[in-house]
């Protein structure tokens, strides 16, 4: 894992009021946290001198190749577009994501509805490289650029009661031809859940962007969970409501198949899905020549989480 903290960018600080009241422009200013990228190359890029001090934190993917821009936003799994890899980028662009608000409601002392620009308000952004395991044994190592869910979480002030984290996916058929098709098994809108301690962790973000970028629709526009110790389908995209409860909440994939995926979803190398092994998983980049395969850690590697499950059965709380 890599974190970089931009408390010196606030685009509070450094855009005109005029701009700044602007959803678009506040958007892209916040993201000049980018990566990867030199200065005058992009409009969201900040000097090679910064990116050249960066600091090198404990869990970063170290001598891990890094995820081509480009198999990470053409190769998706995100069914309200379709259910090859191919249709969210192919369909994606047909969402509006601006004006976007999220409300987050349950056992919290502040219930409401927030709009992106005031969520972000205040936050400095961080850039965290992760590997993302997919349930399907393929696996990216992704640089996104968000900040902590607690951060959000905290603002609406939990009550004692709140145990579990709801989140809920946009629907919206008329822009998400996958919520309309006639073959879908999905009981819409999608939904996730994470216990409070889990969605509390340091590792788990609210991801804006990515690869110094905004976070593009086929990925999870505009903003996103990655929860990096679990597996994908557990970073739930496009959200638009955040609920506390006191018990487990419904998850959409556990709904459909609560003998191939649990609640939890820890990346675990030990529990095969029914189908096929999740010892080892294909890492982008790969090909039907060179599958590029190598073994699965437990927690993807995240070994700073396990202590949220210590005592459970992790083949059985799968």
């Amino acid at each position: 894992m890599l974190i970089r903290r931009a408390s010196d960018i606030k685009p509070s600080e450094i855009t005109p009021e005029h701009i700044y009241r602007s959803r678009r422009h506040f958007m892209r200013d916040s993201l000049a946290v980018a990566a990867g990228a030199g200065a005058g190359t992009s409009a969201l890029a900040l000097p090679g001198s910064w990116l050249e001090a960066r600091d090198v934190k404990p869990g970063e993917p170290i001598g891990e190749q890094m995820t081509s821009e480009s198999n990470a936003t053409s190769y998706n799994n995100f069914y309200e577009f379709g259910t090859d890899k191919t249709d969210p980028a192919e369909y994606a662009h047909e969402m509006t994501v601006d004006p976007w608000t999220v409300e987050v409601s349950g056992e919290v002392e502040k219930p409401g509805r927030i709009g992106l620009e005031d969520m972000l308000a205040g936050i400095d952004l961080e850039e965290r490289i992760y590997r993302l395991r997919c349930v399907e044994a393929w696996s990216m190592v992704i640089p996104w650029i968000g900040f902590p869910v607690k951060k959000l979480l905290d603002k609406f002030k939990p009550t004692a009661d709140a145990k579990y984290v709801e989140f809920k996916t946009l629907h919206r058929p008329s822009e998400m031809r996958g919520q309309r098709s006639f073959f879908s098994s999905i009981d819409w809108p999608y939904l996730e859940g994470l216990r409070l301690d889990e969605a509390n962790h340091p590792l788990a973000i609210f991801a804006v962007g990515m690869y110094g970028k905004l976070l593009p629709n086929q990925n999870g526009a505009p903003i996103r969970l990655v929860v990096p110790w679990k597996y994908g389908f557990k970073s739930i995209k496009s959200i638009v409501s955040i609920r506390l409860t006191r018990r487990q909440p419904r998850n959409t994939w556990n709904d459909l198949q609560p003998s191939e995926y649990g609640f939890y979803a820890n990346v675990n190398p030990e529990v095969d899905h029914p189908r096929w092994s999740q010892a080892s998983e294909r890492r982008f980049p790969t090909t039907l020549l060179r599958p590029n395969r190598i073994p699965t850690r437990m927690f993807n590697g995240y070994d700073e989480v396990a202590s949220l499950y210590s005592g459970m059965d992790l083949a059985e709380h799968y």
